[in-house]
């Protein structure tokens, strides 16, 4: 991290990657953590013999905490940033995992759930906003590294609860605080680069916060931009929550080999996030969106009828296609609501995840009614909303009106 601490407040032009790479490793270690709940929801539903719906709640008691508070701590750093709040979000991941770890009652799982939403409802209107700071106005770039991050975390918190949690049983949850104990650290540092920067950019001429459309305009579109990124999130949802219990139900696959496969999908989003960004600085975010929401039904509509071979192929090329929008997203809603880098985060990192928890308890309630299979059927037509991406205004549209 020395290289952190040299580093100066960037110019406009200049790409900070140190503070890009730090602040992308954060984020892989909070969604580590993060991931770490879905991951042993096999185990917690056996130990508190939960059915679909209680492991719903416990994703909507996460995303819920996250998606009420994410938009509240976006607008207010908006006008006040916190650099100090980085390591003291990572710090409610930290309880949160005490408590995923050792807690006796299904109450104190959900408590443990909510405060590693709190930490995540801290952690990334701040960091999303560092991220934009360092990108040098490559910002699709920054948001890719930013989220790769935690996608990459997301990834292979599966495989390390498959060899590590698995075999040690729950209290070695706990074990996984020393990532968090990490995090506290390089955040730490992040934020003293951040303070610095901060000071360095009230020096300079203050961003241009004009609209470059009519607010309702912009209003129309943030909706939309909101929806699709709803509905890509009940589908990842259903696959972070449930994917591992349609495995082992319809292929007869151990939890390990069912987190092996969830694995697959969840990697294939890192890259998929890793591709959106660069691709969307040069072709516009735009075109990326119309690829990646509606590209994904072919492989959506086939997947519940695929043998287990065709499954992982298929659940690969979803991952891929459909987390590539994110990236876009973000940037084209940050062109949308200039200078409001936090209250774009907390809709778009809080909100619409938010959503998702709920939809998340609702396929849970879906699945025990009708079947973990008959879940993959519904939500083979999420990508079809897709369509959507009509009613938002071109780039060319958003320069003439800048």
């Amino acid at each position: 991290m020395t290289a952190i601490d040299q580093q100066q407040a960037p110019p406009v032009q200049q790409t900070t990657f140190a503070i890009l790479v730090a602040i992308g490793l954060c984020h892989m270690l909070n969604d580590i953590m993060q991931s770490l709940l879905s991951a042993i929801y096999p185990m917690l539903k056996d130990d508190f013999a939960l059915d679909y719906g209680q492991i719903g709640l416990l994703t909507l008691s996460f995303q819920v905490t996250a998606s009420l508070l994410q938009p509240v701590v976006g607008i207010f750093t908006d006008r006040k940033p916190l650099p100090k709040s980085l390591p003291i979000g990572m710090g409610s991941t930290f309880c949160g995992l005490i408590l995923l770890a050792f807690a006796p009652t299904y109450p104190m799982l959900l408590a443990g759930a909510g405060l590693i939403g709190i930490g995540s409802a801290i952690f990334h209107p701040e960091a999303s906003r560092v991220a934009r700071m360092a990108s040098g106005g490559k910002f699709g770039l920054a948001q890719s590294l930013f989220q790769v991050g935690g996608n990459f975390g997301t990834s292979i918190g599966p495989l390390l609860a498959a060899f590590i949690v698995v075999p040690l049983g729950r209290p070695s949850v706990a074990a996984f605080c020393l990532l968090a104990a990490l995090g506290i650290f390089i955040l730490g540092r992040i934020s003293r680069w951040y303070a610095t920067a901060l000071t360095a950019a009230k020096s300079r001429k203050p961003a241009d916060k004009t609209l470059p459309l009519p607010k309702g305009r912009i209003a129309t579109a943030l909706v939309v931009l909101a929806f699709l990124t709803f509905t890509k999130n009940i589908y990842t949802a259903s696959i972070s929550s449930y994917y591992t219990f349609y495995l082992i139900e319809t292929f007869q696959l151990s939890t390990q080999q069912s987190q092996m496969m969830l694995f697959l999908f969840l990697a294939a989003m890192a890259a998929g996030t890793i591709l959106g960004g660069p691709i969307g600085d040069r072709i516009g975010p735009l075109a990326v969106i119309w690829f990646s929401i509606l590209g994904a039904l072919p492989f959506t509509l086939a997947l519940p009828f695929a043998n287990l071979f065709w499954t992982g192929v298929l659940s690969v090329a979803i991952g891929l296609v459909i987390a590539s929008a994110f990236p876009a997203i973000v940037v084209f809603a940050q062109e949308l609501m200039p200078g409001r880098v936090g209250m774009v985060a907390g809709i778009f990192f809080g909100f619409a995840f938010g959503m998702g928890g709920i939809a998340a308890a609702v396929l849970g309630m879906m699945a025990d009614s009708y079947g973990i299979a008959f879940v993959y059927q519904v939500c083979a037509w999420l990508p079809a909303m897709g369509l959507l991406t009509i009613f938002l205004p071109s780039r060319r549209k958003l320069k003439v009106a800048g």
